[in-house]
């Protein structure tokens, strides 16, 4: 958290991070200053919701980070945060391009979205969810983006590298560049497995 505070990837308030180990989740605490979190920040809930840390209230988006854990079996960390120009694109499920580069396409493949529902809520939790069935990165519709991994730097890295795909995004289209990574120059990314 505190990484993503100092990239400018989320706000004092905003985001949450959460790590599977085994039975149990490890998950920021609501109402902490993600520029300063310590160790004793993180809360713990079990795979059925239970807070195992009731002196600490567990993030408003911990229904969301459990719903995605029993879609995605493979995933072991959550990153949540409010990047601003991947946020502003958040609109759209479109408009974050990831084939203008390389890295993102390879990456990032194509970000899933989520419809707008309300922060916290249960419907919430169900659209990510059905969004992380089809992509390790999720666009939540005027909200954020959440990014998923094997491991939280992965995930880490799957979040930065959507801000930088939804800047290039704004750049290229204000310069007017229309170039494109080619199809078969896709096909072949899609095919790399990261």
């Amino acid at each position: 958290m505190r990484r993503l505070y100092k990239q400018g990837l989320t706000t004092t308030s905003g985001g949450n991070i959460s790590v599977r180990h085994k039975n149990l989740v490890y998950i920021t605490a609501s109402q902490t200053d993600k520029g300063r979190m310590k160790p004793s920040d993180v809360g713990t809930v079990d795979l059925n919701g239970n807070n195992l840390t009731p002196s600490l209230p567990l993030s408003m988006e911990t229904q969301m980070h459990l719903a995605i854990y029993a879609m995605r079996p493979d995933v072991n960390a959550i990153v949540h945060a409010h990047p601003v120009a991947a946020t502003t694109l958040s609109a759209s499920p479109n408009f974050i391009d990831t084939g203008i580069n390389g890295e993102a396409r390879a990456l990032l493949g194509i970000p899933a979205f989520a419809p707008y529902q309300r922060m916290g809520s249960k419907a919430l939790a169900g659209e990510a969810a059905k969004a992380a069935a089809k992509s390790n990165i999720i666009i939540l519709q005027h909200h954020g983006i959440v990014a998923l991994g094997n491991e939280l730097l992965k995930a880490f890295d799957r979040l930065e590298l959507t801000e930088m795909a939804a800047r290039s995004t704004i750049i290229r289209k204000n310069m007017g560049i229309k170039d494109h990574l080619t199809p078969d120059q896709l096909n072949e990314l899609d095919e790399l497995n990261f």
